[in-house]
């Protein structure tokens, strides 16, 4: 069953495949920061010093957003699916509990199980970066903790003593909104399927970050997507010849936030660069080529039929794998 009027059926696999086949489907994406999400480690947000741009050499601080922050609330997405429409039951696959090893989550974003068997994921993320400095894309917020009656005073609670103001106040840095993350996520060896599975995941996520918080709103907008051969530029670079692009078409404003719009047609002008210097066999849809398909993709996953569709294709197609080649290491192991 083919789902796709706009793209030719050469570009993916006709079932997974168990070794790599060279084909390759990038989706260019800018995460969007909506509300005061936390990328952080060990309390503290993660950054990193690299060069402000490709052709700017100035060396300034980045937020940096880590691989697993990125495609963990993704693949939990596509699992949240999976069990609404009865593919998967919670009791039979927990994440990083119990790998049920046979589903579309686990065959296409991998899993480990120590002797039981592991799948390596065939999403590849990597680290993104802020486009705007560290200094420019972060504030200091003062937490508290107020009694039930809202304020900081206590009124006896728990044998303290009345009009007693609470020490429960806490300083933590979040990330402002309108900061912007390019990333691209890359699928190998995709199947028609397995691309509308992931495609469907990145658009649908909208929460990443610490997942204690009740912020973490972030926005993904794809503005295209390649199918190489091959490996493309990485997170990095991308970033700063969009940062490079923004500042001769002078719309870098320090401490303003960046304008979405001048960010979407930095970040496609300077792809479209990066692209050109690759030597690779590649074919994008980026800009105004990418429009039939982000329409076509969002009319099969916003209807139920078509959802379920694509999730039951995704799942006859990782049962398959699952069957032939996960199956038999199973048994070997306990031969073993």
């Amino acid at each position: 069953m083919s789902f796709l009027k706009t793209i030719d059926s050469k570009f993916f696999q006709a079932e997974i495949p168990y070794k790599p086949m060279g084909k390759y489907v990038h989706f260019l994406t800018i995460r969007i920061t909506e509300s005061y999400p936390l990328f952080q480690t060990d309390g503290e947000l993660n950054k990193a010093r690299v060069r402000a741009g490709v052709k700017d050499k100035t060396t300034i601080s980045r937020l940096s957003m880590f691989k697993r922050k990125q495609s963990t609330p993704e693949r939990l997405v596509g699992r949240e699916l999976l069990r609404n429409y009865g593919l998967m039951t919670a009791e039979e696959c927990e994440y990083n509990v119990n790998f049920a090893m046979d589903n579309p989550d686990c065959i296409i974003y991998g899993f480990a199980i120590g002797d039981s068997g592991s799948e390596k994921s065939k999403v590849v993320v990597d680290t993104a970066f802020s486009i705007t400095a560290f200094d420019e894309s972060h504030e200091t917020f003062t937490l508290n903790a107020p009694f039930e009656n809202g304020t900081m005073a206590s009124k006896g609670e728990n044998g303290s003593k009345p009009g007693e103001v609470t020490s429960r106040i806490n300083q933590q840095d979040h990330i402002r909104p309108q900061v912007f993350f390019p990333s691209i996520v890359t699928l190998k060896d995709p199947t028609e399927a397995s691309f509308l599975y992931v495609f469907n995941n990145i658009l649908r996520t909208r929460h990443y970050g610490a997942q204690t918080t009740r912020t973490g709103r972030v926005r993904n907008e794809l503005i295209g997507v390649v199918f190489a051969d091959g490996e493309i530029t990485s997170n990095l670079r991308w970033t700063q010849a969009i940062y490079d692009q923004m500042k001769v078409n002078n719309t870098l404003n320090p401490p303003d936030p960046l304008d979405e719009d001048d960010v979407i047609t930095a970040a496609k002008s300077a792809v479209e660069v990066l692209m050109a210097d690759e030597f690779i066999v590649h074919t994008d849809f980026i800009g105004d080529a990418f429009t039939p398909l982000l329409n076509e993709v969002k009319t099969l996953t916003g209807s139920e039929k078509g959802i379920q569709a694509i999730l039951q294709k995704a799942d006859a197609e990782a049962k398959a794998y699952a069957n032939k080649h996960i199956s038999k290491k199973k048994t070997a192991a306990k031969a073993g």
